[in-house]
């Protein structure tokens, strides 16, 4: 019974590191809510959570249209229970050239990346703040850290929602809400290029969802690798600006 399990929603649950954590969520013993925009997808991840014995739910959605989460979040906690945890994870990578700045495109960006985020917790929040209880996992990227080249949208969705949830954690750290932050560099998936792409200290996909399943079971603050990536990109805004721009032109995101 769904009633008797704890209840994680996952955004971006189609494919990816959301695919594979909806998966080990299900092993940890949680009913889970799969949504994103490709329900056959979503089917497929179902459909492999109930060979294994756990119990989930598809609901097709675009994160970026506030009414579409809404009616997602209570479809689910209406047919598995209140949410527990929040995996906050869908989005969307985005190359742009100078020369092809483009608003409407930025916009896409960030409200699939950080309102689809703001969206999820929207709807989540007031239930959780009334039981006292919940956890709210944040999937952002290394890349929010500062700016790299080629990718002004990308880098701005993903440092608002790690300034959005970071905020959160603040105000929500008496009140029995654990925020649990992740920023990961480069990981192998379809999003930087899938088998056969070469990027700076790629992290395979199965080591990378060890490290994020263990931070959400742990409810830690925040989690960042890898560490040859993490280090130096935590330390970029005290660097001098020279310097800052010769280490960012080499990273290829």
């Amino acid at each position: 019974m769904a009633g008797e399990r704890p209840v994680a929603l996952v955004t971006g649950a189609s494919s990816g590191i959301g695919r594979g954590l909806a998966l080990r969520l299900a092993l940890d013993g949680y009913a889970v809510g799969l949504l994103a925009r490709r329900a056959g997808h979503l089917r497929e991840v179902a459909a492999e959570i109930g060979e294994r014995g756990g119990i989930a739910s598809v609901h097709r959605c675009d994160v970026s249209e506030r009414a579409q989460v809404l009616h997602a979040v209570e479809d689910c906690s209406a047919r598995l229970g209140p949410v527990d945890v929040l995996v906050a994870n869908a989005g969307m990578g985005s190359h742009m050239p100078v020369d092809e700045l483009n608003g409407d495109d930025v916009e896409l960006v960030m409200r699939v990346n950080f309102l689809g985020a703001v969206h999820a917790v929207e709807a989540l929040l007031p239930a959780m703040l009334a039981r006292g209880s919940g956890q709210l996992v944040a999937v952002a990227s290394l890349a929010g850290y500062c700016g790299l080249p080629r990718r002004p949208a990308y880098c701005a969705s993903k440092a608002a929602m790690i300034g959005f949830f970071e905020s959160l954690r603040l105000d929500l750290r008496h009140k029995g809400i654990a925020v649990t932050i992740v920023s990961p560099g480069f990981v192998r998936t379809a999003m930087t290029g899938g088998e056969g792409s070469v990027r700076p200290f790629m992290v395979e996909l199965e080591p990378a969802l060890d490290r994020i399943a263990r931070a959400i079971r742990t409810r830690r603050r925040s989690l960042a690798f890898p560490w040859q990536i993490a280090l130096p990109a935590a330390m970029a805004r005290s660097l001098p600006p020279v310097l800052f721009d010769f280490v960012a032109r080499r990273i290829r995101h």
